[in-house]
């Protein structure tokens, strides 16, 4: 009997070609960033450095060469000047008011959509239309087509019915600018809670109309339960957006009457005061509270993110 041999296999040939180092692979991957990246670093944060340096610095625009290192004076100032305090207590209550009012009905709106009927793509449009006006033609539109003491809608209909015919922003001036932001953030909040309901387990909302339960107590115990996060999103971008908002109150009143909010304030200062160094560091501080609101706000999306990933 002849033994048989296995003949030994030869080792794969070592690979004579140059691999690139990982970290020289990294950043070729990420060299097309690297335009968007330095692009946005120029536009936005070295703005934002000019700002924070100036805001130390007592600066009058219209004495250039006396101006001096103040520390953290102008800060100082922001936080115990009695206007700037009472343009933040304006911002947190406009902030709060047309958030609440957003939401509550939007959520009407997107419970609305969420039904079957005919037409509901035209109204679904419709509602949407106010988020796409300019924020500036927005509040020019309430200004003078329905707030108008003269010739505004408002008024007409009042007239037609023999009611009184007021002058809306003079009257009302806070309520005339939260009208406006209510009016143009109220189809954003419907389109979160609408993706918010459509995303709803059915067949467990179908397994508890069998068992008796009501629309009420569906909405109740299964919907707002359900819409928990994407209440809490509407209302943190919705957050960031109105403590920013400057097109409302320079259209509408002007920042008279009691509606000076913080941006608006900020402007006042240095257009107006050309104190530099005080409307940088007022700056300053509505750019970190907007930072303290965004990160809440990446919070929730990445919790949602990951409830969505573990859903499917």
């Amino acid at each position: 009997m002849t033994a048989m041999t296995t003949a030994p296999v030869a080792a794969p040939a070592p690979s004579t070609g140059h691999r690139p180092p990982a970290k020289l692979r990294a950043w070729a991957t990420r060299a097309p960033l690297l335009p968007a990246l330095i692009f946005m670093i120029v536009v936005t944060q070295l703005p934002f450095v000019a700002t924070l340096v100036i805001s130390f610095f007592n600066w009058n625009a219209l004495y250039p060469k006396a101006r001096h290192f103040a520390g953290v004076d102008n800060y100082r100032e922001v936080l115990t000047d009695a206007d700037l305090r009472q343009s933040v207590g304006t911002t947190i209550l406009l902030t709060v008011s047309v958030v609440l009012a957003s939401l509550i009905l939007g959520l009407a709106l997107a419970l609305l959509l969420n039904r079957k009927f005919r037409g509901r793509g035209i109204v679904r449009t419709l509602l949407i239309a106010p988020f796409l006006v300019v924020p500036v033609a927005a509040a020019l539109l309430w200004k003078h087509v329905l707030f108008n003491p003269e010739y505004g809608l408002f008024n007409g209909l009042l007239h037609y019915v023999g009611g009184p015919q007021p002058d809306w922003i003079s009257n009302t001036p806070l309520i005339a600018v939260e009208a406006a932001l209510v009016w143009q953030w109220t189809p954003f909040m419907m389109l979160i809670l609408l993706a918010g309901l459509q995303s709803r387990d059915h067949e467990q909302i179908e397994a508890a109309r069998v068992d008796g339960a009501s629309d009420w107590q569906i909405f109740r115990h299964l919907t707002l339960p359900h819409l928990r996060r994407y209440l809490e999103l509407g209302a943190l971008l919705g957050s960031i957006y109105i403590v920013q908002n400057f097109d409302a109150v320079f259209t509408l009143t002007s920042g008279g009457l009691g509606t000076a909010n913080l941006p608006y304030t900020v402007y006042q200062t240095f257009y107006q005061a050309h104190e530099n160094g005080l409307a940088s560091a007022a700056g300053v501080l509505v750019v970190i509270g907007s930072i303290i609101i965004a990160t809440f706000a990446l919070r929730v999306v990445s919790s949602l993110f990951r409830e969505e990933v573990s859903r499917a």
